[in-house]
C-alpha cells in the first residue's frame, strides 16, 4: 500500500524520531509513506477567520498533491494533522473559502476530495489492529502505557472525526494490539499548556505536571503521545516518567526500532 505523506517541519528537526519510527514501522506493516514533493509548513495552527487563506494554502497544495496521485494523505504530527484536516473540511463545507482558495491558486479546482488520515487512523482503518498484532515480534507485556491525546488530535470533532473526543480508544486499542496494558486516566485529552508556554511558562508547566501526576496515580509506567510540542512540554517538567512518541512504541514492538536508530 502506498500513501502520500506530509511529515511537517518539526519532524525534520526536533522530532526526527517521530518521523523515522513512523517510516520504519509502516514499512514493516506493508505501507510505503511517499513524502510529498516540495511541501511547506502547514501553518502551525488553523486560523478560524473565514477570510484568511494565506496560511492554509500550503495545506491545500499538499491535499491536492495527494489527490493528483489518487492517494490518501497521512500525517503523524498532531498539529499538522489538525491544520490539514480542518483545512480539508473547510474546502468541503465552505464554498466561499473554497472558491477564494482555488481562485488564488489558479489551478484545477480542489474541492476536498482527499481522504486525510492520522497515522493512528492508518493503523486502525487501513492496516487494521489485527494485522498490526500479527506483526508484533516483541510484545510489550507487563508495560502499563498511558495515552496522551492532548487538545489537537480529537478536536474539533466535526472536522477531525477520529474518535470520541471525550472518551477516545484509538491509542488504547493499539496498545492492546502491541501487548501492553492501557491505562485510562482523567487528563489524557486535556491541554498540556503548550500554546501559552511563552506567555506563562509557570502555568504551562503546572498543566503538564498535573497530567503526569494523574497518569502516575493511575499506575502508568510511561506516557505516549503523537504531538512534538506536547512531548517537549511534558519532558520539560523534569519528570522521571518516560514520554515517548507513539511511533517509537510501535517500532519497538515490531522489532524495527534499532533499524530506525541507525
Amino acid at each position: 500500500m502506498k500513501v502520500s505523506y506530509f511529515p511537517g517541519c518539526t519532524l525534520k528537526n526536533k522530532a526526527r524520531d517521530l518521523d523515522e519510527y513512523a517510516r520504519k514501522a509502516a514499512e514493516a506493516l506493508g505501507v510505503t509513506l511517499e513524502e510529498i514533493d516540495n511541501w511547506q509548513c502547514c501553518g502551525g495552527v488553523f486560523t478560524t477567520a473565514n477570510d484568511e487563506i494565506a496560511t492554509k494554502l500550503s495545506s491545500v497544495r499538499a491535499l491536492k498533491a495527494a489527490a493528483d496521485k489518487e492517494q490518501p494523505l497521512v500525517t503523524v504530527c498532531s498539529a499538522c494533522h489538525n491544520v490539514i484536516k480542518q483545512t480539508n473540511h473547510a474546502m468541503q463545507q465552505n464554498s466561499s473559502f473554497s472558491t477564494a482558495v482555488n481562485n488564488y491558486m489558479g489551478e484545477e479546482p480542489y474541492k476536498g476530495e482527499t481522504e486525510v488520515y492520522h497515522y493512528l487512523e492508518l493503523l486502525r482503518d487501513l492496516v487494521g489492529y489485527d494485522a498490526v498484532k500479527a506483526k508484533v515480534v516483541k510484545p510489550l507485556k507487563g508495560l502499563k502505557v498511558a495515552a496522551y491525546y492532548g487538545c489537537l488530535l480529537l478536536r474539533p470533532h466535526a472536522a477531525m472525526q477520529m474518535d470520541d473526543p471525550e472518551n477516545p480508544q484509538i491509542m488504547e486499542d493499539l496498545f492492546r494490539a502491541l501487548g501492553a496494558e492501557p491505562v485510562v486516566y482523567a487528563r489524557r485529552n486535556e491541554c498540556c499548556g503548550g500554546y501559552i508556554t511563552m506567555e506563562s511558562p509557570e502555568f504551562a508547566k503546572a498543566k503538564s505536571m498535573d497530567i503526569i501526576a494523574n497518569a502516575k496515580a493511575a499506575g502508568a509506567d510511561m506516557l505516549v503521545t503523537a504531538c512534538p510540542l506536547c512531548r517537549y512540554n511534558l519532558l520539560k517538567t523534569g519528570t522521571d516518567m518516560p514520554v515517548v512518541y507513539i511511533t517509537e512504541l510501535l517500532a519497538e514492538a515490531l522489532g524495527v526500532k534499532e533499524n530506525a536508530d541507525d
